[in-house]
């Protein structure tokens, strides 16, 4: 090997050990190889670089985009609603997610279905108190998986199908058997692989994922304040009970009592069906209680004078009472009724660090009580702030969905990946085109589209993808490349293994497009020097560079969840291999069954 190849393949050695064995940020790791890289002049600036300007880094950040639009007006959140429920458990969880993301990911993109299932994730793990961990990886190995199946389910089956066409088209002497390789030609080994490796993920997955908390440790001292909320007429909660909805299963919540018409109900609350106008005073901490606020089946029950402004446009404050406030010493249900400008909804309160006894109506305001209230921009304007309260504090990046704009959303998503099943145009002018009407509709505001970014997976993408420039300028991948092909020897079956291990291995290491590019020339030879069909070598290129399961780097899915889950590096080397050890023993069996040498 060259001097440039070796160091390579040092720098992608040290890369790791930091990934594995340090917490340096991800982003910092590789922003500082891929510096490396263009300071030993591994490969030209420009190649390095290339990563900031590729088309699939820009579609996943632009995805990022789409797919908050579909999450801010709750159209995804509903949808999975309806498909899911409230599981009961991890296991329950992933038979509920996993299957249809590989079902949707065999026809369409796999990463707008994950970065719109982030968020949805996010909500089911803390409604119905589950590990996210054991959720977020498992998502992305079902939507590889998925891909795996069809030739349109992933790009890299599509580089390789369109590779054994040119290949035909030369028609040059001394080819292998080759065909024209059809839409559900992977599906007969793909299938059986998700089947298998989806039910291994569901059963035994949870043994090798990490349930790491955020490390927040208990505090004794967490205010906690009295919420009422009434049940929204037509909501998604009318009819279910407490239970069924997981409005009230995070630890921070307890529910007090239930006011219907003139009745109250203290008792089996958890299990009681809730009807449209119905009151719940739920007690809570700061955390839970934005998250039932942002929950669009219930309302604040107290509103001071009607609010003219619509809902999406409203936002959350702390206010502290003053001891100079005319409303020391006087109901909140009084204030209700004065005649003043003031416009705001009563969300919470709370008395030194506890919730109130009394219902919120009949609470008498005390100076140094802490509200929480819902308020429009015209609060900051039109009420006597100074006067009332002694401290004003924005709950800044909590907002509430805008579920009248929920069509539209679900219409341009199911647009965007209509065109690009269709092939009228790329993913990322497609999802362009997406984003901007998310806008242009009132689905996304441009402050929720810069906030949904994930900068530091963008990061990562970038200059994973520079650095596989380096492995292929230096000629590390040749020499690779050679190596394996001499292991393949004459024996067919052993061939394909080492043409499934270097494709994987590569995969894992650079980028499964460019595993593909490499291994296709070596599998062609192979099968033309053996004498035996092309099919299955070109199935297995298939499968093999999609199993991308053993690091964050191999696929972009994996990247997406990485920072989100706060997996580590082994989380993925652990499961991955397993997974990894599945797929390759089924494709290795299946395809000369299947095919035929």
């Amino acid at each position: 090997m060259t001097i440039a190849a070796y160091l390579t393949l040092a720098l992608l050695i040290v890369l790791f050990i930091l990934l594995i064995k340090t917490r340096i940020p991800a982003p910092a790791i590789f922003l500082g190889a891929l510096a490396v890289a263009m300071t030993l002049n591994l490969a030209p600036p420009a190649q390095l670089l290339k990563g900031f300007s590729n088309p699939g880094m820009l579609t996943v950040g632009v995805l990022f985009m789409v797919a908050a639009g579909m999450y801010a007006t709750g159209a995804i959140t509903m949808i999975m609603d309806r498909l899911m429920g409230v599981p009961q458990s991890v296991v329950g969880a992933q038979i509920r997610i996993l299957p249809p993301v590989a079902f949707g990911s065999a026809f369409l993109n796999n990463t707008p279905l994950v970065a719109m299932m982030i968020p949805v994730i996010r909500d089911i793990a803390r409604v119905a108190r589950l590990p996210a961990q054991q959720l977020y990886l498992p998502l992305s190995f079902a939507s590889i998986l998925g891909g795996m199946c069809t030739v349109i389910g992933t790009s890299t089956n599509l580089v390789i199908a369109g590779m054994v066409l040119d290949t035909m088209e030369r028609n040059t002497a001394g080819l292998p058997v080759i065909r024209a390789i059809r839409m559900f030609d992977p599906a007969f080994i793909g299938v059986p692989i998700a089947v298998v490796a989806i039910g291994l993920m569901i059963l035994v997955g949870r043994f090798f994922l990490p349930t790491r908390t955020n490390g927040r440790a208990g505090d004794a001292t967490t205010r906690r304040y009295t919420a009422e909320f009434e049940v929204r007429e037509g909501s998604r909660i009318v009819g279910r009970t407490l239970d069924e909805t997981g409005i009230a299963a995070d630890d921070g919540v307890q529910v007090l009592y239930i006011r219907r018409g003139a009745g109250i109900l203290t008792t089996d609350l958890i299990h009681e069906k809730l009807a449209a106008g119905d009151l719940i005073a739920f007690s809570t901490e700061t955390e839970a209680m934005v998250a039932l606020w942002r929950t669009n089946a219930l309302v604040p029950h107290l509103t001071l004078n009607p609010m003219q402004t619509e809902r999406h446009t409203h936002h959350l404050v702390k206010a502290v009472v003053s001891r100079q406030s005319k409303t020391v010493g006087r109901k909140i249900a009084d204030l209700i009724r004065d005649e003043n400008t003031c416009q705001y909804k009563f969300v919470a309160i709370s008395r030194d660090g506890q919730p109130v006894d009394s219902p919120l109506e009949e609470t008498t305001i005390e100076a140094g009580d802490n509200a929480v209230l819902e308020v429009n921009d015209n609060f900051f304007y039109e009420c006597q702030i100074d006067q009332d309260f002694a401290l004003t504090k924005a709950l800044k990046g909590f907002h509430l969905q805008r579920t009248d704009r929920a069509v539209e959303a679900s219409l341009i998503t199911l647009a965007m990946i209509t065109v690009v099943a269709l092939g009228w145009m790329s993913m990322l002018n497609a999802s362009l085109l997406a984003s901007g009407a998310m806008l242009l509709t009132g689905c996304l505001s441009l402050s929720t589209a810069a906030r949904s970014i994930d900068w530091s997976t963008l990061v990562v993408i970038a200059c994973a993808i520079g650095l596989e420039s380096a492995v292929t300028e230096s000629g590390l991948a040749e020499q690779v490349a050679r190596l394996l092909a001499a292991l393949g020897g004459k024996n067919p079956h052993l061939a394909l293994a080492v043409i499934f291990l270097g494709c994987t291995l590569m995969t894992n290491v650079i980028t499964n497009n460019a595993a593909a590019a490499f291994m296709f020339p070596i599998a062609l030879s192979t099968a033309g020097y053996l004498g035996v069909s092309f099919m299955p070598f070109a199935i297995t290129l298939m499968i093999a560079a999609s199993c991308a399961f053993i690091t964050p780097t191999g696929y972009q899915t994996n990247l997406m969840v990485w920072g989100v889950g706060e997996y580590r590096f082994m989380d993925y080397v652990k499961i991955g291999s397993v997974m990894t050890l599945v797929v390759a023993v089924m494709t290795i069996f299946l395809a000369p069954v299947i095919y035929g040498f």
